[in-house]
């Protein structure tokens, strides 16, 4: 495990990331992996590490692929010699976990991990530096989100047919205490690390780290970003993100 160190000691507490990336993105209904689509000409897997390469403050930048994962090695890894490559498992958790690791021996307890979704290459160092400011002394962590804006409807599956899924509205919920989880998700590493494995021991699976925290009932805190910080999961998503970056004035 990590060595130890004081709490809260944020002279000495570091910062690494870990992005994990092992997933085939079957909904972009493409042979190509969601993190390996173009924007302006560049895979978005080089959009989000380029940001992520330009904090000074990371001691390491940890990527998590999938093992049969060829196009990195090829296309990419020459643009990104500092970035260590680890190979991932068959659920997100299980990725973020063999990233964890791989660091367990270099990370402090109470070192910082921040966990990027490959898919969000929108992400600005001003929301991480934000993240990274607003949560320094905390002892747990937080996450990036942005609140819901539209009408929020809770929904029962009606009917099903071979091609399609019927649904219907249950409730209306208040929007107001609604918020979307992003990423980076910030925590101190052996809670992460507890808290994931505690999961996997359980045969639970969560969607993000911040699930894995709460079902050990530790405060997670919401951090407000920026709503274009968005993840791309459908088709539709890419020509969003280049208009979301080329705004940015980063395209």
């Amino acid at each position: 495990m990590p060595h130890t160190s004081s709490q809260n000691d944020n002279q000495k507490s570091r910062y690494w990331a870990l992005v994990p990336a092992a997933g085939l993105g079957q909904r972009m209904k493409s042979d190509v992996p969601k993190q390996y689509q173009k924007l302006h000409g560049k895979e978005v897997l080089a959009w989000t590490l380029q940001t992520l390469c330009s904090l000074n403050y990371l001691q390491e930048i940890v990527l998590v692929l999938h093992p049969n994962d060829s196009y990195y090695n090829a296309n990419l890894a020459a643009s990104f010699p500092n970035v260590k490559v680890v190979v991932g498992g068959e659920e997100r958790q299980h990725s973020v976990i063999n990233g964890l690791a791989y660091l367990k021996n270099k990370a402090e307890a109470e070192d910082w991990v921040f966990v990027h979704d490959a898919a969000r290459p929108c992400i600005t160092q001003d929301d991480i530096n934000w993240l990274k400011t607003e949560l320094q002394n905390d002892e747990i962590g937080g996450i990036l989100a942005s609140k819901v804006k539209d009408t929020l409807k809770q929904a029962i599956s009606v009917e099903k047919s071979i091609q399609h899924e019927f649904h219907q509205v249950a409730v209306t919920l208040p929007r107001e205490d609604h918020w979307l989880a992003a990423t980076p998700q910030l925590f101190r590493f052996t809670i992460l690390w507890d808290a994931l494995t505690a999961q996997q021991t359980s045969g639970g699976i969560v969607t993000d780290e911040s699930a894995a925290i709460e079902a050990l009932d530790k405060p997670v805190k919401i951090i407000e970003g920026r709503s274009d910080n968005i993840k791309i999961t459908s088709p539709e998503d890419i020509m969003l993100a280049e208009f979301i970056l080329k705004q940015q004035g980063k395209a």
